[in-house]
C-alpha cells in the first residue's frame, strides 16, 4: 500500500532527494568516503555550501547585502538569537500561535516587548487585522505560518520598522520580497531538508547595532565571517537542503510551488466545507495552505477516533491534529503530491457518502474499522 506523509515536521521530502542523499551517504561523489564522514572544511564539501547558497539567493531573489547562513539549534534557537542581535530597547511581536509565544518569551529576556495584536483569546483561529506597530520599535517579528493552528500570512507585511520573519513552515512555498526583511529564518525540516539545520537570511548592515556583548556562537557576524563554518555544520542536512533546492528549481521554483499549494489546499478545503461531518478550525481568509486543520462536527465526535484509524489504515500518515486543536491536520508541504491530497479527499468523500445512507452513522462505524476497509467503497 502506498503511504502519504502528512506529518507536520519532520515531514515529507521529494523521493529523489531522499534517494540522492542516501547515495551520497554511501559514497560521496565517488571519492570512496561517506558524506557522513568527510570533513566539512574539505574541498569536497565546500561546493555543497556554495551551490546551496547560490540557489537560495536565486529562488528567493535575495538582494545584494544579505548573507545566507546554515546554522544549528532549530528555529527555537533563533527565538533568542534574534533579540540578542537586533533588540536594543523595544521590539514588537504579532502573536499568532505557539511559536510566536515562545519567541516573545525569549525576547522579554533582552528588553521591552510590545505585543501588537493577538488571537490567543480565540485559540488562534484567525490572524489579527487592523493592528499598528509602534514606530520606535527596533523590529517587528511575525510568524508567517502557524503549523499547530493552521493559519498563514500569505503576503509580506508592510511595517514601519525592520521586519523579521519566522518562515519555518512555508518558506519556498510562495514568492517573498526579501528586501522587506532584516532577517528571515526557517527550521528546514518542513519545506527544505531533514531536521538538523536552520536557514537564516540576514541583512548585513542591520547587524552590530546592539551594545550588549553577544556570545560568539550567537552572533550572526561570527557565522557570516566564517561562511557557516565557524563550527562543524550539520553536513548531511545541508546536503539534503541542496538536493531539495535543485528539485525546487527543476520543478519551476517558488511560483510553481505557490500554484501547487493553492491546488492542493483548494481540493481539501472544498471537501471539508461541503462535508457535513467536518469543519475547518480557522477563519477562511486566514487558512494555511501548508497545514490544513479540521475537526469532526460536534454531533459526530464519536467518529473521530475510528476515522483516524481508518485513514491511517488507508496509508494516510500523520493526520492526527495537534492536542491544542484536536481533530486532524493534513500538512501539505511542497513535496506533497496532488495525488496524495486526492487520496485523502477520497476518504473524506466516502465518509460523507456513507453518512448519507439510511443507517449512516452505524455504517460509518463499521466502515471505519481497519479490518473492514472495503466496506465504505
Amino acid at each position: 500500500m502506498k503511504k502519504y506523509n502528512f506529518n507536520a515536521g519532520p515531514s515529507i521530502l521529494p523521493r529523489e532527494v531522499i534517494e540522492n542523499t542516501a547515495k551520497q551517504i554511501l559514497d560521496f561523489n565517488g571519492i570512496g568516503l561517506s558524506l557522513a564522514e568527510i570533513s566539512h572544511r574539505s574541498k569536497d564539501f565546500q561546493p555543497v555550501i556554495d551551490e546551496a547558497t547560490a540557489l537560495i539567493k536565486e529562488l528567493l531573489n535575495v538582494p545584494e547585502g544579505y548573507s545566507v547562513l546554515f546554522l544549528g539549534g532549530g528555529a527555537s534557537l533563533e527565538f533568542c538569537m534574534i533579540p540578542y542581535n537586533f533588540l536594543v530597547k523595544k521590539a514588537a511581536y504579532l502573536n499568532t500561535g505557539t511559536w510566536s509565544k515562545k519567541a516573545i518569551k525569549e525576547a522579554k529576556l533582552f528588553g521591552e516587548v510590545v505585543e501588537v495584536a493577538s488571537s490567543a483569546d480565540a485559540n488562534f483561529t484567525f490572524i489579527p487585522k487592523d493592528w499598528t506597530c509602534p514606530t520606535d520599535c527596533d523590529y517587528l517579528h511575525i510568524t508567517t505560518n502557524n503549523t499547530i493552528y493552521g493559519t498563514e500570512l500569505r503576503k509580506d507585511v508592510d511595517a514601519p520598522v525592520p521586519l523579521i520573519g519566522d518562515m519555518s513552515s512555508d518558506i519556498f512555498s510562495r514568492p517573498v520580497d526579501v528586501a522587506k526583511y532584516d532577517c528571515i529564518y526557517a527550521g528546514a525540516q518542513k519545506n527544505l531538508s531533514m531536521a538538523g539545520v536552520t536557514l537564516v537570511i540576514v541583512k548585513d548592515e542591520a547587524l552590530g547595532k546592539v551594545q550588549r556583548t553577544i556570545p560568539t556562537m550567537l552572533d550572526y557576524r561570527t557565522h557570516i565571517e566564517k561562511g557557516s563554518m565557524f563550527n562543524t555544520p550539520p553536513v548531511i542536512p545541508i546536503y539534503t537542503c541542496l538536493e531539495t533546492l535543485r528539485w525546487l528549481k527543476k520543478s519551476g521554483g517558488v511560483e510553481e510551488m505557490n500554484r501547487r499549494a493553492h491546488e492542493r489546499a483548494d481540493l481539501l478545503y472544498a471537501e471539508i466545507d461541503r462535508n457535513k461531518l467536518f469543519r475547518g478550525t480557522v477563519a477562511k481568509e486566514d487558512r494555511s495552505l501548508m497545514n490544513i486543520c479540521f475537526v469532526m462536527n460536534d454531533e459526530y465526535k464519536e467518529l473521530e477516533k475510528p476515522f483516524l484509524e481508518y485513514a491511517t489504515a488507508q496509508g494516510m500518515v500523520g493526520i492526527k491534529g495537534h492536542r491544542s486543536v484536536g481533530g486532524f491536520r493534513a500538512s501539505c508541504y511542497n513535496a506533497m503530491s496532488v495525488e496524495g491530497v486526492k487520496a485523502l479527499v477520497n476518504i473524506v468523500v466516502c465518509c460523507r457518502r456513507t453518512m448519507d445512507r439510511p443507517f449512516g452513522r452505524q455504517d460509518c462505524l463499521i466502515a471505519f474499522h481497519p479490518y473492514m476497509t472495503g466496506f465504505i467503497h
